[in-house]
């Protein structure tokens, strides 16, 4: 008598199950690494607690405009922070379209307007990450 060996299968389902975990520890580390960055570069120094967290999350000389921080945009505006950005809207984007889409087919079930559903929120998130993209690097 033979064993059988019974292979895991590699659904679409189960591929956005693991993404969605990691991009939750990517967000996480990635507003750590924000919030590291911040006060490296003298934020605890030099700014309240409410706009160390808005540079944590979303490191943009031009949240800092009004203050009396000075030459903001020397620290922030690289190449790097650049990437830092686009890499924590990458992840946020597709984290929470992904919950959405797992929402939306709950509902929606088996029927054909899955297919439907699907192309309409992977539209919306391409929008939202272009949107983003330009956003980032025209500010």
């Amino acid at each position: 008598m033979r064993a059988r060996i019974i292979q895991p299968a590699v659904s679409f389902e189960y591929v956005m199950w693991i993404f969605t975990r990691i991009s939750g520890i990517a967000m996480i580390l990635l507003a750590l690494l924000g919030l590291a960055g911040a006060l490296i570069m003298g934020a605890r120094l030099q700014m309240d607690l409410a706009t160390l967290m808005r540079w944590t999350f979303f490191p943009n000389p031009n949240h800092v405009v009004n203050s009396n921080i000075p030459d903001v945009s020397i620290g922030w505006a690289t190449a790097y922070w650049q990437i830092i950005q686009m890499v924590t809207i990458f992840f946020a984007a597709s984290h929470a379209y992904n919950g959405l889409r797992v929402v939306l087919e709950d509902f929606i079930g088996s029927s054909l307007l899955r297919p439907l559903v699907r192309g309409l929120i992977f539209l919306l998130w391409l929008f939202s990450i272009i949107m983003a993209v330009y956003v980032i690097l025209a500010s």
